[in-house]
């Protein structure tokens, strides 16, 4: 399967992994029940079609890391990318976090879990799409938590692409 991944996909999943890995972990409840509460009411805004609401989740320096795309690393661009999803006919989207964790310091956290959504296709056949998500929330002066980075992939198998004919 990572003999398949590209190199920069690889990258950031191998940093993504040791990030998360590395910060030192505590079991401090009350923040874990914070971010786990903060990423519920995320999905249902997601899910009621809220796009003010939606961005109102991310911190003013957040990176997203969709599939398939490009990393979109200002507000505009976020905005962009949740909106057009947002407006996709035919969507229903949830999330659901089953694991969350807070560093010692209190100040960050990472939230996993695995997502479901589906969307009109070209022809306008609904198509389901399930996959896992892990997002990096920092806490904000103000003591609310803001989720930095967010990516997300589809269980799916990879589409192979259609064979090529070779002129002799």
């Amino acid at each position: 399967m990572i003999d398949h991944m590209k190199p920069k996909t690889l990258f950031l999943t191998i940093m993504l992994g040791l990030t998360a890995g590395a910060v030192c972990l505590a079991g401090d409840s009350k923040a874990e029940q914070a971010l786990r509460d903060a990423d519920d009411a995320w999905s249902k805004a997601a899910a009621s079609k809220d796009l003010d609401k939606t961005m109102s989740y991310y911190s003013a320096d957040a990176r997203v890391l969709p599939p398939n795309a490009p990393i979109a690393t200002t507000k505009d661009a976020i905005q962009k990318l949740w909106g057009d999803m947002l407006a996709s006919p035919g969507l229903v989207i949830s999330w659901k976090a089953n694991k969350v964790e807070v560093a010692k310091s209190g100040d960050l956290g990472f939230v996993s879990g695995s997502y479901e959504f589906t969307m009109n296709d070209a022809s306008g056949k609904p198509t389901t799409d399930k996959g896992k998500y892990v997002e990096v929330w920092e806490k904000q002066a103000d003591g609310k938590w803001k989720c930095g980075t967010d990516i997300w992939n589809s269980d799916l198998p990879a589409s192979t692409p259609a064979p090529t004919i070779e002129n002799k």
